[in-house]
């Protein structure tokens, strides 16, 4: 698949840099210190992509708040995966007229895949006049430009033009954790499943070149985060672009070999491109956390056909025995979509028994959502909701007395966790597998591996105390 490779150049980057500042100066001759809202829909690359929009925003001065009535500017960043969540963003984003309404020098603007759809830009300059800025995932680090533009009376801001997508390196980040981290080593994606929109959104797939992705992990790693996610559309990929031919596991390795007791884990991964390398290299590298997410969407290779998965039922539960041959111990969960236009009773049986076969540690189960300019939105669709949704509840049924046994298992046995947050009167933590343990201890201990021994479990969580 052909497609220009756009690298944000370090001028244009000092470009941004220096409106920062400008922004910043005229913030710091305020009486009060401008306060900054960013609210956050969709996936783990949208979270790391609003750490960037925070860590801009307070380079130029900005407080966060989360009060939308006291901010000065709002930045919403958006997901188009599904329907819920697109009239979620809709609903929120109307009320917001209010708080205009409230503080007419407030700065509303929005972001993110959502804004990447055909026809949203013009829905959202017609429908929603109190929106001032509205830019796609590609236009991110033009954000403080937009700002000043905005800050210095320029009109309303749409910049959506449809793109491959750029590598944008040096933006800062503002991260909500101290223990966690999101690392992106690679944006877009080129499998254009038949029912999913990111492509057309996010662009196609480019990777970060390893040598800056090792340098911000080694950054992260000496700041004292413990539990670092590579992100992408497709993690399995990286490199492809690239001509050192360095891969995915290749980086693994690399960040692997990097000083520091610290866990790696990644997601999402696509089943055609995992294989012998990436379990194998996750086996022998001891940081590497024994958990994968590999969706399989559907049981059914008619299904899975007409989604444009390129893999079979057969060749998924392959991976899944390859997996735990390298990694006996090796946590699985995955994501299913029920009632994909056509799935038949006997096809959903499919999945139900590559469920029971599997055992999954977890599901993520969602109900076909029909995405306008995606192959399946346009595929006749026989079933009605009601029967989908006694789909959907008996696979979540089946699901969670898997997840309610394997967690029982537990019971009895002690692991090493790390201490990530608090949770009411809980610590919360999590084993290398991914398991959320909860513990009664003194919150001094987040951001430390302990062990700790399993005392009870239910279907969604694990308790223990520390030994």
């Amino acid at each position: 698949m052909n497609y220009t490779r756009i690298e944000i150049s370090q001028d244009q980057l000092s470009r941004q840099s220096d409106i920062m500042e400008r922004v910043a100066d005229i913030n710091a001759r305020l009486e009060t210190r401008p306060l900054a809202l960013v609210d956050t829909y969709g996936c783990q690359q949208n979270e790391a992509d609003s750490e960037k929009i925070r860590g801009m925003l307070k380079k130029m001065g900005y407080e966060m708040t989360r009060d939308e009535y006291e901010a000065d500017v709002i930045v919403i960043n958006t997901c188009a995966v599904r329907e819920h969540a697109e009239q979620r963003v809709l609903g929120n984003v109307g009320a917001l007229s209010h708080t205009k309404k409230a503080k007419p020098s407030q700065i509303i603007c929005l972001c993110g895949c959502m804004m990447q759809e055909p026809g949203m830009a013009d829905r959202i300059k017609n429908s929603y006049r109190h929106v001032r800025v509205v830019f796609g995932p590609h236009e991110l680090w033009r954000f403080p430009e937009f700002l000043l533009r905005q800050l210095q009376g320029g009109k309303r801001i749409f910049e959506t033009s449809p793109s491959d997508g750029c590598v944008t390196e040096g933006l800062p980040s503002a991260r909500d954790s101290a223990v966690k981290a999101w690392l992106p080593v690679m944006y877009g994606c080129n499998n254009f499943c038949s029912y999913c929109i990111v492509p057309y959104v996010r662009g196609r797939e480019r990777s970060r070149r390893a040598e800056d992705v090792l340098r911000e992990a080694e950054e992260l790693v000496r700041a004292g985060y413990k539990d670092i996610t590579l992100l992408g559309q497709n993690v399995n990929s990286y490199g492809k672009d690239l001509p050192d031919g360095m891969d995915f596991s290749d980086l693994i390795a690399g960040i692997n070999a990097i000083p520091g007791d610290f866990l790696i884990r990644f997601m999402t991964s696509h089943p055609k491109d995992a294989g012998e390398k990436l379990f194998s290299t996750m086996a022998k590298c001891d940081k590497c956390a024994r958990h994968i997410h590999l969706p399989f969407q559907s049981g059914s290779n008619r299904v899975l056909s007409a989604m444009n998965r390129r893999y079979t039922r057969e060749s998924y539960l392959d991976l899944i025995g390859m997996a735990r041959s390298h990694m006996p111990d090796i946590v699985i969960t995955s994501d299913v979509i029920v009632g994909f236009p056509g799935e038949t009773e006997e096809e959903f049986e499919d999945t139900l028994k590559l469920v029971e076969d599997v055992k999954f540690d977890a599901l993520f189960t969602f109900i076909f959502s029909p995405r306008t300019g995606t192959p399946a939105a346009g595929m006749p669709d026989p079933f009605t909701r009601m029967e989908k949704q006694r789909r959907f509840d008996a696979l979540v049924a089946l699901q969670n007395r898997i997840s309610e046994e394997k967690h029982r298992s537990y019971i009895g046995s002690t692991t090493r966790v790390l201490i990530d947050g608090e949770e009411k009167e809980y610590l919360t933590s999590r084993t290398s597998g991914g398991r959320l343990v909860r513990l009664r201890a003194d919150k001094s201990l987040v951001g430390t591996f302990q062990t700790v021994r399993i005392t009870d479990s239910n279907t969604w969580a694990l308790f223990g105390e520390i030994v």
